[in-house]
């Protein structure tokens, strides 16, 4: 199963009304688009506008596209630029404030997927924000446990062949921040176990022009929003292109494959729920073509009389 949602058909409406000012958001990915793991939406939060504190039953991420909110979390409030991302645990009290002027807007993934409205309730609003210290975000700082910012030479793997300076303002080099390349793609994980998510991870995809993914399923869902370019998908036997805005969504055994026959990169942000287990995440169908073929050409064992 999968299922795709084109920029022309997301439309904004006001959202968490009632508790909230100048806020609207647009689920792209939830029960009706056939998942039964995750809910993505695009959000968007006017200046001068909230959300009012509250607390939830799942885990939510985020990705900053477009201005300045500020997150209050645990007590304290970050303000956020574009490429700032993070984690809201289960049951942490938190609450959003609009930038100083304009607008910000950011995707969100949440799991377990937020029960349907009229369902039980799983989340809880504790009234207006809280007023607290604001702090820059300091991603190098150890207390900031549950927070990223990507730069753009983040992904760039040209630029990563020099070592970082010691006083490069980018969270420390690490194994647990490395850039993944391979086959013409670029990974960079942005939410995941090291900032304390349990139930989905997130990661920002790039492809070069040729590079590719052949047909595989997982055992997770997984959705796609596409941010810069355009690039090829397979799925379920149907392509589409797709292009910046548009929304991929693949279901758990849905084999599919991404192109890049373009001339530029195209970039994508990459959710999954539930996060990939440790062993057999990604199940190739060319490797298993390869192993029919073989079996087919062995001759069949002798049995004993």
């Amino acid at each position: 199963m999968h299922h795709m949602l084109r920029a022309r058909d997301i439309k904004m409406a006001p959202d968490y009304v009632g508790h909230s000012k100048g806020y609207a958001r647009c689920s792209v990915i939830d029960g009706a688009a056939g998942s039964v793991h995750m809910g993505v939406g695009l959000c968007e939060l006017k200046a001068g506008g909230r959300i009012d504190s509250h607390l939830q039953s799942f885990e939510e991420s985020f990705y900053v596209v477009e201005g300045e909110p500020v997150l209050i979390l645990d007590g304290v409030g970050y303000p956020l630029a574009p490429g700032a991302c993070g984690l809201i645990p289960v049951g942490v009290q938190h609450a959003w404030l609009g930038p100083k002027r304009g607008r910000a807007k950011w995707i969100d993934m949440m799991a377990p997927q937020p029960r349907p409205v009229g369902g039980e309730e799983d989340t809880y609003f504790l009234g207006l924000p809280p007023k607290v210290q604001v702090e820059e975000l300091d991603i190098r700082d150890p207390r900031s446990r549950h927070f990223f910012r990507m730069a753009e030479d983040d992904i760039v793997v040209d630029k990563l062949k020099i070592g970082a300076r010691k006083h490069a303002p980018t969270v420390s080099a690490s194994m647990n921040t490395a850039l993944l390349a391979y086959s013409g793609i670029a990974l960079k994980m942005l939410v995941d176990k090291r900032l304390d998510a349990q139930l989905h991870t997130m990661f920002m995809i790039e492809y070069q022009p040729g590079g590719c993914a052949h047909p595989h399923d997982h055992p997770m869902e997984e959705s796609y929003i596409i941010l810069d370019g355009e690039v090829d998908a397979v799925a379920d036997g149907k392509r589409y292109t797709l292009r910046e805005g548009d929304v991929f969504w693949t279901g758990v055994g849905c084999v599919h494959a991404f192109y890049n026959t373009s001339k530029r990169t195209v970039r994508w942000l990459e959710t999954q729920s539930p996060q990939l287990p440790d062993r057999h995440g990604y199940r190739f169908s060319r490797d298993w073509e390869y192993l029919k073929e073989k079996l087919a050409k062995q001759k069949p064992a002798k049995r004993r009389t």
